[in-house]
């Protein structure tokens, strides 16, 4: 988690700045594609156990969770590809490092649709499985940070929220495909035929949508803010510590470690709220329904899809209101309200005696509340780390804290349901991330959003 090694940085082939908008497009379309596998994969749990982790004689439950270990497997590598790709692209530009990731992401799910299953190659089918799974993690780990550098550098002045909220309605965008193109998949295929060879066609799908990203990505400039990072990382520092910063191609004083340490373990501790939420109700609840209360496939997918509809609907507005009266206002109002609510709202929804309504309303609410950390998110980590470390400093923050709390959602979740037979699990797991996440976002400064990039 160290910063780049002191050095030149070498200045961007392409001389002209990114412009907003293509900024926008190429950063946002690299992270709809991650997320719309990784919802797949959430939402086919239960099949892959079956083809993967479930040898004959083995047990539903068993198969499931090792099915969520290749799961937080795939999040723990993500910390490596933030670090490995991070230090690329703040020494090299975002362009290529962007290009590079959105090629291995594809190539990687797009093989997941063509994997042997256990049937086939017995033992082997796993590894290949999880091998893939890691290389995803990999590319997932380095497409974070290098979009939301894109997308908060190349941003407007007063619409840093605005841009960065675009990287999470991808999210929500792309798990919504995820859960489309498996419950259309479940409406039009015979339930032997979706766990036949159907269950692939969502993996194959992704081998279009990466060479559209890959063409976007190659069509794009370098951000204003690196290149003039690059044009000044030759020069020596200012001599005073405290003094203000300097102009955009005046010399910079080099992030110390420590610092950058520091910074990555705040920005984890303000975003683990929102990753744990974010998966306990966008991802995993699927599973849960089914194996813990008992729903059908296409109810379960119901349920996300209402879950992921409240989540699209509260970023991007709480992005742009995140512009006007700061990230820590917004952010600690969703934090709070899934810490008090969560419990309230998982019960309504285990009801019996509940409304269709009311249920959907309450998943809707709860999307809704994480959308409120979700949307200032990427704009208030950007704008922890100055651009010489702001690919590796913010995509490290925000992979160990999908490391920890998003990978791991599915496997606790579901290992400690079945051993306590407590269905209230998600909830208290997602309460707790919440409350500890809004002690850390009361340290934010109430005028960061009005700050100038460093």
């Amino acid at each position: 988690m160290l910063p780049p090694a002191p050095g030149p940085v070498r200045t961007p082939v392409t001389p002209q700045p990114a412009g907003p908008r293509r900024a926008l497009v190429a950063g946002s379309v690299g992270n709809f594609i991650e997320w719309y596998e990784f919802g797949v994969y959430g939402y086919l749990a239960t099949v892959i156990a079956a083809h993967f982790f479930t040898p004959e004689g083995g047990s539903d439950a068993e198969g499931l969770v090792k099915t969520y270990a290749s799961f937080a497997l795939a999040f723990f590598f993500r910390p490596v590809g933030a670090a490995l790709f991070g230090r690329l692209g703040d020494r090299i530009g975002r362009r290529p490092t962007l290009v590079l990731v959105i090629c291995l992401m594809t190539g990687a799910t797009t093989l997941i649709g063509v994997l042997p299953t256990y049937d086939s190659v017995g033992a082997a089918a796993p590894w290949l499985l999880t091998l893939l799974r890691i290389v995803q993690g990999l590319s997932a780990g380095g497409e974070f940070g290098g979009a939301v550098s894109l997308m908060t550098e190349s941003a407007p002045p007063g619409r840093r929220g605005r841009y960065g909220a675009w990287q999470s309605f991808t999210v929500a965008l792309g798990l919504l495909a995820g859960a489309g193109t498996t419950a259309l998949l479940a409406t039009v295929l015979t339930a032997p035929q979706l766990n036949g060879w159907g269950w692939r066609v969502p993996f194959l799908l992704t081998l279009p949508l990466g060479s559209v990203a890959l063409w976007l990505r190659l069509r794009l400039d370098e951000t204003p803010a690196f290149m003039a990072a690059a044009r000044s990382a030759a020069a020596p520092a200012p001599a005073a510590p405290g003094e203000d910063p300097p102009g955009e191609d005046a010399p910079v004083r080099r992030p110390r470690a420590g610092e950058t340490v520091r910074a990555v373990a705040l920005g984890a501790g303000r975003v683990m709220g929102w990753s744990a939420a974010g998966y306990t109700f966008l991802v995993v609840l699927p599973s849960y329904l089914q194996s813990s209360l008992d729903a059908t496939f296409q109810q379960a997918l119901l349920a996300t899809v209402l879950a992921n509809l409240g989540f699209a609907a509260s970023i991007l507005p709480a992005g742009i209101v995140s512009d006007r009266i700061g990230r820590r206002t917004v952010m600690l109002t969703g934090a709070l309200l899934v810490a008090l609510l969560a419990l309230p709202l998982l019960n309504l929804v285990q009801d019996t005696g509940a409304s269709a309504y009311a249920k959907g309303a309450a998943l809707f609410a709860a999307g809704a509340a994480v959308g409120l950390m979700a949307g200032p998110g990427p704009a208030m980590l950007a704008e922890m780390f100055p651009t010489r470390v702001r690919y590796t400093g913010l995509g490290l923050a925000y992979a160990l804290s999908n490391a920890v709390f998003s990978g791991c959602a599915g496997l606790i979740i579901t290992k400690a349901v079945a051993q306590t037979g407590d269905v209230d699990i998600p909830a208290y797991y997602a309460a707790a991330a919440c409350a500890v996440s809004a002690a850390a976002l009361m340290t934010l400064r109430g005028d960061d959003h009005e700050r100038a990039l460093r």
